[in-house]
């Protein structure tokens, strides 16, 4: 079998991210989630293991000191990035998803050149602000963060290979299959 395709999907906080592949992994088998490492709590119903590794600022600073990432930002007073290994085993069994912001996926496309990059925009900041406040889950502090760094996300989506807009999630999702497929 040949290796699956990296595929990274980037968007701001609170765009759909989630929703989006987590239906797409519902209508495609060979799709792989590449859970990322963290250093930010858990939020409620979050699995250590599944939806992030969550691990200590410690850990995390030692793991960028010996190469074990594929990519790694900071952002929100926290580190996320994509354990190496992971996502290479994975790989040989599939396409692998990678949830990840703009400067994690310019770090893919200098490893990974044939890594397919997806922007997944908000159809209004408007709509963006509503999505973060709904979750309930966010401190007001972290909202105007996440606005903020919204702008400049949106901002990089020229050098992505597809941009898409999710204003339904079913159909967000069908046409970023669409996307993968071709």
């Amino acid at each position: 079998m040949s290796k699956g395709k990296l595929i990274v999907i980037s968007g701001a906080s609170g765009v759909g991210k989630g929703t989006v592949l987590g239906l797409m992994m519902q209508k495609r088998s060979d799709l792989l989630f590449s859970v990322s490492a963290t250093t930010r709590p858990p939020r409620p119903n979050e699995e250590d293991g599944v939806h992030y590794y969550f691990i200590t600022r410690e850990k995390f600073e030692d793991m960028i000191g010996r190469g074990e990432f594929l990519e790694y930002d900071a952002h929100a007073k926290n580190y996320y990035g994509t354990p190496r290994a992971q996502a290479e085993e994975k790989q040989e069994k599939g396409h692998v998803l990678l949830d990840i912001e703009p400067k994690g996926a310019a770090q893919v496309r200098k490893a990974a050149p044939d890594a397919v990059l997806i922007f997944i925009m908000p159809p209004s900041m408007e709509e963006l602000e509503r999505r973060l406040r709904g979750r309930g889950d966010t401190p007001e502090d972290q909202i105007a963060i996440r606005m903020e760094r919204a702008v400049w996300e949106m901002e990089q989506r020229s050098w992505y290979d597809h941009v898409v807009v999710n204003d339904d999630a079913q159909r967000c999702a069908d046409e970023i299959l669409k996307i993968i497929s071709d």
